[in-house]
């Protein structure tokens, strides 16, 4: 079982992140997902929040990985000294955004938000080694 994030940006640079089972949604187009899941609906509708850190207005705010308990915020004016949000803010300012940048982007501010949190991201495990299948062996339902 494989599980990655299949990403929607809206024109004015808010997006909306959904879980890709087993690469369940590879062959929806975007318009297909925009059409699943409209921009106007209710649980998808975040109140606007200041910065816990200066009172201004954020990008973006974000639940933090599952059990981390983190709200992650992405502000202009507090976070622009660092890399991957400095680069996200960038992405999220300039109208001819890359839609298809948003996902390397986002994880980077998600690693460089959690690891100031004091968390960092665990590197995906190795499959274990396995030995070839002996020759000759015929697989059941064959034969």
């Amino acid at each position: 079982m494989s599980f990655t994030w299949r990403y929607l940006v809206r024109p004015d640079g808010s997006f909306s992140r959904i879980g890709n089972l087993n690469g369940s949604l590879d062959d929806v187009s975007d318009e297909e997902l925009a059409r699943m899941r409209p921009a106007d609906r209710d649980d998808e509708e975040q109140p606007a929040r200041p910065c816990s850190r200066c009172g201004s207005d954020l990008l973006l705010h974000w639940h933090g990985p599952l059990g981390t308990g983190v709200w992650m915020e992405l502000c202009a004016a507090c976070d622009a000294h660092r890399p991957a949000a400095r680069a996200f803010i960038r992405w999220h300012r300039d109208a001819d955004r890359d839609p298809k940048a948003l996902p390397q982007l986002f994880e980077d501010w998600e690693s460089e938000t959690m690891h100031a949190h004091g968390w960092a991201r665990a590197q995906e495990p190795e499959a274990p080694f396995s030995p070839p299948a002996p020759p000759g062996l015929t697989p059941r339902g064959r034969g």
